[in-house]
Formats: C-alpha cells, structure tokens, sequence
C-alpha cells in the first residue's frame, strides 16, 4: 500500500480562492475591506517568515493587511497599548500576536487583551470557553486546517477512532474538542502516554502535533489509516543539509496509511488560509452583516458553520 498525499498546499489554494471571491462580494455590497494586524516583538527568523507570509496572502485575497514591528526589547506595556489602539480601531477585524513572545513579557496578559471578536487566533479564554460549550466561536487555526484536510477524503466521521498526540493550547486539546463535535471517538495522547504505539495502532486517524521528530513510524499504523502530521521539525540529512521533517516517519507510515499529510506542503498551509477565513468571519459577524446576491451568496462564516456543523452533530 502506497499512502494518497493529501495536499494541503493545493487545498489551501482553493479555499484562499474562495475567500477571495467573498472578500470581493463584501466589498462591492457593503463597502467593507476586512482587515488584519500582524504584531510582531522582535526578529526571530522563523516569526518573521511567517507574518511575511500571513501578510502577502492577507493582500492578496483583499484584505487590508498591517503588520506592526517592536523591537525584541518593547516593554510589555507598550505591546498592551498598541493592541488597545487595535481594539479601538474599527478597520481592524484580526489582530494576530506572533507567537512566541520574549521571555519578559506575559503572553496570556496579552493574549487576554485582545478584543475576543478580533482574535483571529482563537485563543482567548472566551473563544476557548464557546468552542468547548459547543457554540459558534472563532478557533484556532490549525485545528480547523486539520478537520478540513480529514473531510477532504472522508466524508463521515461519525464513529471513527482518532488519536491526537499533543495536548497544546494551540492544537491539541481544541483539535479534541473539534472532532468530538465531528463525531469521532477521540483520544487525547503525549509523549509520556503509556503503550502509545498500541493505541495508535487501532485508530483510523492519527494526528501527531507532538513536536518530535519521526515519533510515529510505520508499524505504529493500522492498515488503511488517515496520517496528519502537524509537527514542523528542523533536522539535519546525512549530507549536513537542514530541512523540515515532521512528527511522522513518511516513507514508513506511507507503506501503512491510506492518506497521510506530507511536511511541508500539508497542515501548514490550511493553518494560514483559515487565518484568513477567521478574519474574514470576523469583518462580517462584528458588523451582523448577512450578504446574499442575485448571482451568489457570499460564503461567510467558514469556520463558524464548520463549528456548528460540529456541535450540531453532536447535539443529535
């Protein structure tokens, strides 16, 4: 057996489309551009690739991208004041606090200061408390990547077995909870978890988020399992080369699985196309818009109907 790669790259690509389609709609009918602030504290490489990356996708489906740089010794209070100025500003739907933070500086305080109707990240305690009570809440990013790449090759996730390995903030424990509503059957897993290659051995999904590289290897698998790797692991090959590896061991879990998530080119793309989704959700739910047309409606709201799709499965 030879695993489908399920593309997220290609995936991502579509759904950017669409958001693209509907950013334009928006603005033709109501004259709204939705907007996204990027802060970034400091220079490190890889956040600076990122929100480089954020921000040129951001303008190029419409949006109204800003990106805000501090400096790696900004006082906290300073990175308090500015995302108070974004809150204030109505032009701003998303505002987005690279991760991670300098070490001086409380990222739940400021994480906790972002207006919870402009967290495009899905990290505020009131988005965390809605998505685990079941109701419509912008959630994190990765998380909705993730479901939306399972139901690109399974339709029906009612009943399935899943493992998800990692328990962060940012995916693990909202990912449970996604597809819990979804309908799965869902274990929540770590690296210290006792017998882990058995468990992962009779579920029909594996997630690893773990941040370890090679962690799942092949005869780990059952035959026939769905494979999303969400780790982004730097390693060196036998030639001194670096390069990207993920928490799977790809060409073992390949001969097992029956699709599976490459890195790069997998989760990660979905996680900056559902930023957008995200912002654009935000720009219309914060002002109650509801925008159909003569010629096509306008597809708001990605991850909140894909939210309720879940809790509404789950309430039956």
């Amino acid at each position: 057996m030879n695993a489908i790669r399920i593309d997220g790259k290609a995936i991502a690509e579509v759904l950017r489309a669409r958001i693209a389609r509907d950013v334009a709609l928006l603005q033709a009918e109501c004259n709204v551009t939705p907007g996204l602030a990027v802060v970034l504290v400091g220079k490190d490489p890889a956040s600076s690739i990122y929100v480089k990356t954020k921000a040129n996708h951001a303008r190029a489906a419409g949006f109204n991208s800003r990106q805000f740089l501090l400096p790696g010794n900004a006082g906290e209070a300073e990175l308090l004041e500015l995302i108070e100025e974004l809150n204030a500003d109505d032009s701003v739907d998303g505002i987005l606090v690279q991760l991670p933070l300098p070490g001086h500086i409380n990222r739940w305080r400021v994480l906790e200061a972002i207006n919870p109707t402009k967290d495009v990240d899905g990290f505020h305690p009131y988005n965390v408390g809605r998505l685990a009570a079941g109701r419509p809440a912008l959630a994190p990013c990765t998380p909705l990547g993730v479901v939306h790449l399972v139901k690109t090759v399974v339709s029906d996730l009612n009943g399935l077995d899943v493992v998800v390995i990692g328990r962060s903030n940012i995916v693990g424990k909202p990912l449970a909870i996604l597809l819990g509503d979804a309908g799965c059957t869902v274990t929540g897993a770590q690296l210290q978890t006792r017998n882990l290659p058995d468990l992962c051995r009779k579920a029909d999904i594996v997630v690893a988020a773990a941040g370890c590289a090679g962690l799942v290897r092949g005869d780990w698998l059952k035959a026939g399992a769905i494979v999303i790797d969400v780790g982004i692991n730097r390693a060196i090959d036998p030639m001194g080369t670096a390069k990207l590896v993920g928490d799977v061991a790809f060409a073992e879990a390949s001969k097992r699985a029956s699709y599976i998530t490459p890195v790069p080119g997998g989760v990660g793309p979905m996680t900056v196309a559902y930023l957008l989704a995200n912002t654009l959700d935000a720009a219309v739910s914060r002002r109650g818009l509801s925008l159909v047309t003569n010629t096509d409606t306008l597809h708001i709201s990605l991850p909140r109907l894909l939210a309720l799709e879940c809790a509404e499965q789950r309430a039956t």
